[in-house]
Parts: C-alpha cells; sequence; structure tokens
C-alpha cells in the first residue's frame, strides 16, 4: 500500500465524507416514494431533486444499494437498436452517459470501446443491415463491416468459431461503452442525497393503500408513509408490488448470470457480441473478462448461479478464443431479468393515480439508466409521460401495440 494512501487514511485533517447519509428513521410523509436503490430509482431521485426541485423524497430499498440487477450486470451501453423508439431512446442514453463522471465527479471508469455484434449466418447478416440502416436514420455510428475488420480489431479471435459457426460479418458500432455499475448507483445515490432525497436501506415495503382509485400511503416493515406517488424500479421484484396495487402484467422472470476471469493484461479492446454462441464478452480496466450469455431456460425467482452455466459458457468462450483454455474463472452471480413479450420496457404513468412504473428491461436495463432516470423524473414532476416513454406504456399489451425489438436484444441484453 502506498505510504501516501496509508498518511490519508490515518489523517484527522482531511476525514473522506461518507457516500450516503444514515437516516434514523422514516418521516411519515413524503411527496414522492421511490421503491428500489438500483440505478434506475436513484437516477429518478436524483433528477427528481436537481431539474425539479423535489427533495422531499425518500427511496425504499428491501436490501442494500446497488445490490440488485445494478450490481450483477455485464456493464454494456450502446444503442444500436432495431426499432425507431429503441433508437431514440437509447441514443439519449448514451449521450447522458458521456458526461455522468463529471455531473458526479466520481470516475464511473466509462470507456468507450466499439461494439461488434457478430453475424454467423445470411439470414443474421440481412438483420444486421437492418439495423445498421435504422440507426443510421436517426444518426446513430452503426454500420455493416466484413470478417477482415473484425479480424482486424480482434486478432486473437478464431474467425471460424471452431469451425462450428464461421463468422461472415458484424454490425460495428463505434459508441459502445462500459462502465463501472457500482460506481454509477453509487454516483446516483449521493447526488441524490446531497440535494436531500432520504435513502432507506433494510427497508421492505409490505403494502401499497389505494382509495379511490389514487396512491395515499405506503407500508413498510418500518412504518407507514403518506404520499401522493409512488415510482416502482424494482426489476424482477415488480410483479410482487404489481399485486400490491392490482395490476397485471406480462413480465415473466428468469435468471440471467454472468462472469469473470482472473484479470490478464488488455488484449481484447472492443466489446464482442454473438446471439449465435450467446456469449457477450468485454475487458474491464483490470484486466478481467466480463462474460454473459443468454438468459436462463426457466422462470425462477432466484439469484442462485450454477455450474452448468460456466461450463457452457466458457465452451462458447473457446470457440471465440482457444487461447484462454488455462485461464481462470474467479467468480460468478446472476440476476433477475423482467422479461416482457415484445423485449422492450415498461414505462411511465399506471391506470392508478400516482403509481408510476419503470420495470420490464430484462437484461438490458444499465445501458438505460440515465435516461430511465430523466424521463421517469420528468413524468413523476409533470404527472404525464415523457415523449420518449410514450410507447413504452403498459397499456400497449392490451392494445395489441407492441414495440417489437427482440430482433436487437443481440443475446436478449
Amino acid at each position: 500500500m502506498p505510504l501516501r494512501l496509508i498518511k490519508f487514511a490515518l489523517s484527522k485533517e482531511y476525514p473522506e465524507p461518507r457516500m450516503f447519509r444514515e437516516r434514523d428513521r422514516l418521516k411519515s410523509s413524503y411527496d414522492a416514494v421511490i421503491i428500489g436503490a438500483g440505478g434506475h430509482g436513484l437516477a429518478a431521485a436524483y433528477y427528481l431533486a436537481r431539474d425539479y426541485g423535489m427533495n422531499n423524497i425518500v427511496v425504499l430499498e428491501r436490501g442494500y444499494i446497488g445490490g440488485g440487477n445494478t450490481g450483477r450486470n455485464t456493464t454494456i451501453i450502446r444503442s444500436n437498436y432495431l426499432t425507431p423508439e429503441g433508437v431514440k431512446f437509447y441514443d439519449e442514453s448514451v449521450r447522458l452517459w458521456q458526461d455522468l463522471s463529471q455531473d458526479f465527479d466520481l470516475n464511473l471508469f466509462y470507456s468507450t470501446r466499439g461494439h461488434f455484434t457478430l453475424a454467423h449466418t445470411d439470414a443474421s447478416l440481412r438483420t444486421m443491415r437492418w439495423r445498421a440502416e435504422v440507426n443510421k436514420h436517426y444518426g446513430v455510428g452503426s454500420e455493416v463491416v466484413g470478417s477482415e475488420d473484425i479480424q482486424k480489431a480482434c486478432p486473437y479471435m478464431d474467425m471460424t468459431c471452431n469451425g462450428h459457426a464461421p463468422i461472415l460479418g458484424a454490425l460495428y458500432h463505434a459508441p459502445g461503452s462500459i462502465a463501472r455499475h457500482d460506481a454509477v448507483a453509487w454516483g446516483y445515490g449521493r447526488g441524490a442525497d446531497m440535494r436531500g432525497v432520504e435513502i432507506h436501506q433494510k427497508t421492505e415495503v409490505t403494502g401499497i393503500t389505494i382509495k379511490s382509485g389514487r396512491v395515499t400511503e405506503v407500508q413498510t416493515n418500518r412504518g407507514n408513509i403518506s404520499t401522493s406517488k409512488v415510482l416502482c424500479a424494482v426489476a424482477g421484484f415488480t410483479p410482487r408490488i404489481l399485486e400490491m396495487v392490482g395490476l397485471r402484467s406480462p413480465l415473466y422472470i428468469h435468471p440471467l448470470q454472468a462472469m469473470v476471469s482472473e484479470p490478464m493484461k488488455a488484449w481484447l479492446d472492443p466489446i464482442i457480441v454473438s446471439g449465435s454462441l450467446h456469449v457477450y464478452v468485454s475487458q474491464t480496466a483490470r484486466g478481467e473478462l466480463v462474460m454473459g450469455a443468454s438468459l436462463d431456460p426457466y422462470e425462477l425467482h432466484s439469484t442462485r448461479s450454477t455450474l452448468d452455466f460456466v461450463e457452457g459458457l466458457a465452451a462458447r468462450m473457446l470457440d471465440l478464443f482457444p487461447f484462454l483454455s488455462n485461464a481462470k474463472v474467479v467468480r460468478q452471480w446472476a440476476g433477475m431479468a423482467d422479461m416482457t413479450p415484445d423485449f422492450a420496457p415498461i414505462m411511465g404513468k399506471t391506470t392508478i393515480e400516482g403509481f408510476y412504473l419503470d420495470s420490464g428491461w430484462g437484461t438490458w436495463g444499465f445501458k438505460a439508466t440515465p435516461v430511465c432516470g430523466k424521463t421517469m423524473a420528468y413524468t413523476v414532476a409533470n404527472d404525464r409521460n415523457h415523449e420518449l416513454i410514450k410507447d413504452f406504456s403498459l397499456s400497449r399489451f392490451a392494445d395489441y401495440e407492441l414495440v417489437g425489438e427482440k430482433g436487437a436484444a443481440s443475446v436478449g441484453h
């Protein structure tokens, strides 16, 4: 440990402030209650306080800050989606990401790498061209490239994939990036806390009172709260909260696992995704490979990790990068992905006055963190849906107006 770091730790003259304040107890009423202290919930609180002057807000978290899907993902940021609704929405998020470190005065390790979505068949290559044209129409940097360009950017890749699925080309998305997920939660949480928002961990919502079609109260394991506005941002726990207000959704919950290798010298600059092999990978600033695959093929409210996942993903990684045969896996984890039938989120107002929903993020929620915070803050403050999320309403499933984003989900993310 450097001597100056020891001196700093022992110094009483420049004590390091806490990231968040510890709150003793809940107040009896708040202007708004946000359920879920993940990236989306904290971002909404941050923008409500910063942009709309709403600081009598409480964020309730049954676990700890960032302990849900915010800390259980592979940190990929992109906007190369297929539908106009998706492209515009995620492109705004990428724009917001680029200034977040300055906004927070906190290093988020945001790193633009470029993103290759590999095509192994003629059919998938046609889809890449389709996505590229939609992206270009909305000013998003995406283009179809050949196998030579992929090999140049990633010379260690086996372009034949062990002979199983030769790579024909890819959709290259230059703005593709990664960031440190826990730092994002800390940054939004600290920013909200500094503006007067209360964050209460280990506080579970046990019920929500509805009177005459409006939210009036939230019950918790630490007391009841009077409020007229509730934002639900709890990912895989969304169906449980919806039961409290008598709403139904088409969400289904699947575990989504990932794993990390031991650190190694930097060799993989771009982000690599293969829908055919069900694998995506990037390398962190510390040299670890962060790897993920598709959803587990069963519905389960669990964050349990499995040996079957590691064996399957390792085999697919070796198809792409055979030289990794001696690399060690140091940890793995799982999150709960709240999937929608059309692979697009559910956002905005509901039929319950004062109850707002931010859900259905499947495995693509991390990249949307800033834009979700901005648009949901607008929606809560003004009691009307932001223009960017009008097509993501819960009512679209009853009205048969699905968004149809599955073609750009890569590997369900």
